[in-house]
């Protein structure tokens, strides 16, 4: 009616709120056979987590050796394995969070028995995204004009709810935070106040011993 097309803005504003309400890591490292690598992401509770990895390829068009194998491990803050991948080249893991805090991925050269030189250096690509990032709506959403607007409303729907669960989040952690340094001030007070009369209770003590035993041995007349 307006001449106007609203998609570009809606997308523009579920771009910026997007960048405010999920996170992303897109990364490329390496792992030694001697060692392990792990990366860690904090994610709230009953969020869709994400991750896509492979050992990256230096000689295009070849395959890798078959010595050339990770064991992958994604494991939650309390310690249960969510992703188990053994020896293999590339993976994926998708799963709904159950509790929030820091989630691992750690990463192992797998060995081989039969190689006479156990020591490798593999690069890994590692993306691992959670949130609304791990939500791809747009595989969903059909060519017509009218259902690409309703998938963008539907994102920015989710987007929405996302920064108010991320907020909330965080809310529960800074008032988690105060409660801890309330609590930590208040026994450093109490600390101190017992410190105080130990001292105070000790130098007393001293002085009455010090009277005593000058009187005693009659080298202080006290009248």
């Amino acid at each position: 009616m307006f001449g106007l097309n609203p998609e570009p803005h809606l997308l523009f504003l579920l771009l910026v709120l997007g960048l405010l309400s999920h996170s992303v890591q897109s990364i490329r490292f390496e792992v030694q056979s001697d060692h392990f690598k792990c990366i860690t992401e904090d994610i709230r509770s009953k969020s869709l987590t994400v991750g896509n990895y492979s050992i990256a390829n230096p000689n295009q068009g070849q395959p890798l050796p078959e010595s050339h194998k990770l064991i992958v491990r994604v494991l939650s803050p309390s310690g249960k394995v969510n992703h188990l991948g053994d020896h293999i080249q590339s993976g994926q893991f998708a799963f709904q969070t159950v509790e929030a805090g820091n989630y691992i991925a750690c990463f192992i050269v797998a060995e081989d028995k039969d190689k006479h030189d156990p020591h490798i250096t593999l690069s890994v690509d590692f993306d691992w995204k959670s949130g609304v990032a791990a939500r791809e709506w747009t595989n969903v959403a059909k060519k017509t004009n009218v259902d690409a607007m309703a998938s963008s409303v539907m994102n920015l729907l989710e987007t929405a709810s996302s920064i108010h669960a991320e907020m909330s989040y965080l809310r529960y952690r800074e008032d988690e935070n105060q409660m801890f340094s309330w609590e930590t001030n208040t026994r450093m007070f109490w600390l101190s106040l017992v410190s105080l009369v130990v001292s105070f209770s000790v130098a007393g003590l001293q002085l009455w011993h010090l009277k005593t035993f000058f009187e005693k041995n009659k080298i202080i007349i006290f009248f």
